[in-house]
């Protein structure tokens, strides 16, 4: 899967998912995004996100909407400067809840926070679905990226 590379000075406008809280991640509910992540991802990306919290201010995102007892639940998340500086990703929607933008919203959030910080270009790393983000935030395939950075990865132990 190729990188592509993201002008954060020509985005269009975030919107809202009626229902749904865009915003960035609390300290104290990291636990709470590496459970779900674990649950519906991979330990890899709970890894990645979690490096978002170590970042001021934190560069991870979460989609929530409400849930039982007046909390909330996690639907979804991105994050950026996670793996790597100016690296977008990673990012992930609950199947239960995809089809609705929660991930554009997600997106366009995240990017531009990223912009908001100074970047000019976000870069995101191994683009599964090139199309969406196309048509999403403009991004281009970065000629001469794949594997790009996500490459020699460590093999999860087997019991």
């Amino acid at each position: 899967m190729p990188d592509l590379l993201v002008k954060l000075y020509d985005l269009p406008p975030a919107t809202p998912v009626e229902g749904v809280t865009i915003r960035v991640a609390r300290p104290f509910e990291r636990g709470h995004l590496r459970d779900f992540i674990e649950e519906h991802f991979t330990r890899s990306w709970a890894d990645e996100a979690d490096a978002g919290f170590a970042n001021r201010p934190v560069s991870t995102w979460l989609a929530t909407e409400p849930a039982e007892g007046g909390r909330s639940k996690i639907v979804g998340f991105a994050g950026y400067d996670c793996t790597a500086r100016g690296l977008w990703g990673p990012t992930g929607v609950a199947p239960s809840a995809r089809g609705r933008g929660i991930g554009k919203a997600l997106l366009l959030h995240s990017l531009h926070a990223m912009h908001t910080a100074g970047y000019a270009y976000a870069i995101i790393g191994g683009a599964g679905p090139v199309d969406f983000y196309r048509d999403t935030c403009g991004a281009t395939v970065i000629d001469g990226s794949e594997p790009g950075f996500y490459r020699d990865l460590l093999k999860p132990n087997s019991a």
